[in-house]
């Protein structure tokens, strides 16, 4: 079996619809797939009706939280959501308000921009955004108005963590996304957790004191995971009893990863959604 749980849709920064993704983990061999957009599960029906025979759907979401970094001081982090039940009222509040968190910040950053005389309109962005706004939608935009070459190129200057029209947003607690996944019957697994071209890392301690209070697993092979970190989060998660689990982070053409280049080993898989309650996998 071929597994891939962590790619997006243009439901939040893909550029695949959800029925063309679901199309495409088919085609490139795929027997399981996950749909994580970015704080949304706006796609998850569409992928559903789309899906191909034989392939299996893992509805799932990437969320938005902040945890503790390894200096000690607060550090964004991703948290994957696995099968949780979309209709829990506590966890779906915090849906709405991360995505509303987006829209402020994309249009206050593209505001700022356009203040400042790049040419990029804040109104026809914001009206061309899916149901999850985010950075990449202004990084596109960059690059259609030729401001920079390649949407890579956007993330490591303009619109970086230190670059000048970054603006922060209010994301979760760690600890109380990874209670509210288990209340709302879900698996969580912190999402590349030693992404270091990402920036600052979340501190393993943390990591250990979230296994206490329900965190599922871990996302070891990553194409942002060097060999060493791989091996250094797959120590921890022998250490604390957690799932392991590969994917591409697939972006559709906003990143060079192929869908399905990284997987989950199928018995790890198996475990995942055995733990879940909240809603079962389909399959086509």
């Amino acid at each position: 079996m071929r597994i891939d749980l962590h790619t997006h849709s243009n439901a939040s920064d893909g550029t695949d619809t959800p029925a063309e993704l679901v199309r495409n983990a088919a085609a490139a061999g795929l027997d399981v797939v996950a749909l994580t957009d970015h704080d949304t599960t706006s796609g998850w029906a569409s992928a559903v009706d789309a899906l191909p025979p034989g392939l299996t759907l893992v509805r799932g979401m990437e969320m938005s939280c902040i945890g503790l970094g390894e200096d000690g001081y607060p550090v964004p982090v991703h948290l994957l959501a696995y099968l949780f039940d979309p209709t829990n009222e506590s966890f779906a509040q915090e849906r709405e308000r991360l995505r509303a968190e987006r829209v402020v910040r994309l249009r206050s950053m593209a505001e700022q921009m356009a203040a400042d005389g790049l040419p990029i309109d804040p109104v026809a962005l914001m009206a061309s955004v899916g149901p999850s706004a985010g950075r990449p939608h202004l990084a596109r935009a960059l690059v259609a108005a030729g401001v920079v070459p390649t949407v890579d190129a956007a993330f490591q200057d303009l619109l970086a963590p230190h670059g000048q029209y970054y603006v922060e947003k209010l994301d979760t607690p760690l600890r109380r996304a990874v209670e509210m996944v288990a209340a709302a019957g879900g698996v969580s697994v912190v999402a590349h957790a030693r992404a270091r071209k990402r920036g600052r890392l979340l501190a393993l301690s943390d990591i250990r004191d979230l296994a206490a209070v329900g965190l599922g697993g871990l996302e070891i092979d990553h194409p942002d995971h060097s060999a060493a970190d791989r091996a250094v989060l797959s120590d921890l998660a022998r250490e604390l009893g957690l799932l392991t689990t590969g994917s591409s982070d697939y972006h559709g053409s906003n990143k060079t990863i192929r869908i399905g280049e990284f997987t989950t080993d199928p018995a790890q898989f198996e475990e995942l959604a055995g733990k879940a309650t909240g809603v079962s996998v389909v399959t086509g």
